[in-house]
């Protein structure tokens, strides 16, 4: 006994159409790779009752080399990531190690108090903590029986 199954033209126009958003979408979204400067380093941003909390990945670099702002609704991370050896005669085979300088800016989901951040540098791993606003934290009502 075989299966009939039922042909939908529609369905494989909508699964064409997300395909093409997102090959655009990648196109203009992320940052071209011309092989010159150092990649843009990879980011995790959460949020707590209390605190919007962004972990910056940043393997071979200094604390001393990041620079960290607010303004606004924008968090900037901005770095460098200095060559360490000069090679005289070099010979290189593959070289994916990158070297440079980047600068990464998200907009933050929430209204967030500034001047009590907190970063902390550890393992390669920046882990920055913003408080939330009093405004913008969730308050608990509680609701009385008469």
């Amino acid at each position: 006994m075989s299966n009939i199954i039922r042909w939908e033209p529609m369905r494989e126009m909508v699964s064409l159409r997300e395909a093409m958003d997102r090959l655009f979408n990648d196109a203009f979204t992320r940052p071209l790779d011309l092989g010159t400067s150092w990649q843009m380093p990879a980011i995790d941003m959460y949020q707590t009752d209390d605190n919007v909390i962004v972990k910056v990945t940043l393997p071979g670099i200094k604390a001393s080399d990041v620079q960290i702002s607010v303004t606004g609704d924008m968090l900037t991370v901005k770095g460098e990531l200095k060559e360490k050896e000069e090679v005289k005669e070099k010979a290189y085979h593959i070289r994916e190690h990158r070297h440079g300088s980047f600068e990464r800016s998200l907009s933050l989901p929430t209204n967030v108090v500034a001047d009590k951040a907190k970063a902390e540098f550890e393992d390669g791993i920046l882990t920055i903590t913003l408080p939330k606003a009093e405004e913008v934290k969730p308050k608990t009502i509680t609701v009385k029986v008469k």
